[in-house]
C-alpha cells in the first residue's frame, strides 16, 4: 500500500483533487467523512440489508416523539415487498413507479427521482409514505429497455441505527476541535431513541431498564440486550427497540491503543456497538477505489473527481446519490472483498464481541414476524 497513514492520504487528495478550493485539507477532510458514510452502505447493502435501509430518517425520542434526530442510516421491519417493471425511459420517477403498483390513498408521494437523465441513482429511495410506513425503491437490473424495481413497504419504526463519526486534525492542533461535542451528539441520540434505556449502580455497573405494560424490567444491560434480541418470551418489547451503531474513524483523533480518551469512552459506553474503522481500511478503499484503481473500478475514480472538480454541478459521490456505473462498481467490490473489509473494523464495544455476532444480531432482527409486533 503506498499510503500507510490517513494524514498523508488527506494530504495527497488536498494536492490531487482539492487545490482549487480555499482550505484544500478542510475541504479533503469533508471528503473521508463521506467515504466513511459510504463504505458504511455499502457494508450493509452486502449484507443483505439493502431491503430494510433507509438514510437520514428523523429519528424520534422514545416516549418524547416530537424530538427527532436525523441519522446516516435506519434499518426498518420490511413489512411488503414486490418487483415492478418499468419503461427505461429517464428520469424514472417515483410518479412512474407507483402508477404500477396498488398503494392506499393513506400514502403520500415523495417528489423523489430513483434514477436520473445524467444516471444519478438515489440510494434507497423513498417514493411515498403514511403515518407509520415508508416506501422504498432500488434498481435490481436494467436493460436498454426495462429497469426492474424493487419496491419495499417499511415500517416507520426501525430495529437499528447508524452513526458515524470523523472529525479531522487541523494543523497545529493534537485533535480536532469539535470531537467531544460530535461525540456528545451522538452519545445523546443512541441513549434516547430506544426503550431500552441505560442506567447505572452505585458501583458503576451498567443496567438496562425496559417497560412491559408500564412495568420496568431491570437487568444487566448486556443480558437485557441479548434477551430482548433473542428471546421470544421478550419479543413484544421490540416494538419501540432500536439497536444502536455507532461507527467512528481516525485513529489519533479519537484515542491512542494505549489510552482512549474522554470522547471515545462517552461513545463506546452510549451505543449498544461501537465500530471503529481502521486506518489501514480507510487507507485500502482510498487507494483501491479512488487513486489507483483496477480498470472494473475506474467508474468509481470518475464519479468521485467529477464530484468535486471546480465548478461542479452536483455531487454523485455520497451515501445518498451515486453515479450508476459507480454503484455497480461499489458492490462489485464489496462483494469481492466482503471478507477483507469486514476486517477493517475494530470493535470497540462490546468487548470481546466480534462484527459477525452483530450480522446475526441485525438478521435476527430483520426475520422477526414484525407483522405481530407492531
Amino acid at each position: 500500500m503506498s499510503y500507510l497513514s490517513i494524514d498523508s492520504l488527506q494530504k495527497v487528495l488536498s494536492e490531487q483533487v482539492f487545490f482549487h478550493t480555499k482550505d484544500a485539507k478542510k475541504a479533503a477532510g469533508r471528503a473521508l467523512g463521506t467515504m466513511i458514510e459510504i463504505i458504511s452502505y455499502y457494508l450493509l447493502n452486502e449484507w443483505g440489508l439493502n431491503d430494510s435501509i433507509s438514510i437520514e430518517r428523523g429519528l424520534p425520542e422514545y416516549g418524547n416523539p416530537s424530538i427527532t434526530h436525523n441519522v446516516e442510516f435506519t434499518l426498518h421491519p420490511l413489512l411488503q415487498t414486490q418487483e415492478v417493471f418499468v419503461a427505461n425511459h429517464l428520469p424514472l420517477t417515483s410518479s412512474k413507479i407507483l402508477k404500477i403498483i396498488n398503494l392506499g390513498d393513506e400514502f403520500t408521494t415523495k417528489s423523489n427521482c430513483l434514477l436520473d437523465k445524467n444516471l444519478t441513482l438515489r440510494n434507497a429511495c423513498n417514493i411515498a409514505e403514511s403515518s407509520n410506513m415508508l416506501v422504498l425503491s432500488t434498481i435490481t437490473d436494467i436493460t436498454d429497455s426495462i429497469i426492474s424495481v424493487k419496491v419495499n413497504i417499511q415500517h416507520q419504526k426501525p430495529y437499528a441505527m447508524f452513526e458515524c463519526k470523523r472529525v479531522g486534525v487541523e494543523e497545529g492542533n493534537k485533535k480536532g476541535p469539535q470531537t467531544i461535542e460530535k461525540a456528545k451528539q451522538g452519545a445523546y441520540v443512541a441513549q434516547n431513541t430506544s426503550s431500552l434505556q441505560k442506567i447505572r449502580n452505585e458501583k458503576g455497573e451498567k443496567y438496562g431498564i425496559i417497560y412491559d405494560n408500564n412495568k420496568p424490567i431491570i437487568q444487566p444491560y448486556s443480558d437485557l440486550l441479548h434477551s430482548i434480541i433473542i428471546s421470544k418470551e421478550h419479543e413484544k418489547l421490540l416494538k419501540n427497540f432500536t439497536l444502536s451503531v455507532g461507527i467512528v474513524s481516525n485513529h489519533g483523533n479519537w484515542f491512542t491503543s494505549e489510552n482512549p480518551n474522554k470522547e471515545l469512552k462517552v461513545l463506546a459506553q452510549s451505543y449498544d456497538w461501537l465500530l471503529f474503522l481502521s486506518d489501514l481500511g480507510l487507507a485500502q478503499f482510498i487507494t483501491d477505489l479512488l487513486l489507483s484503481p483496477a480498470p472494473q473500478y475506474e467508474s468509481i475514480k470518475t464519479s468521485f473527481l467529477d464530484s468535486y472538480k471546480e465548478g461542479k454541478k452536483s455531487n454523485i459521490f455520497t451515501k445518498v446519490k451515486m453515479n450508476l456505473a459507480a454503484h455497480m462498481a461499489l458492490c462489485h467490490y464489496f462483494h469481492s472483498h466482503i471478507n477483507e473489509i469486514e476486517n477493517w473494523f475494530n470493535i470497540i464495544s462490546p468487548q470481546n464481541a466480534s462484527i459477525m455476532t452483530l450480522k446475526n444480531e441485525l438478521y435476527i432482527l430483520r426475520d422477526k414476524n414484525w407483522e405481530e409486533i407492531v
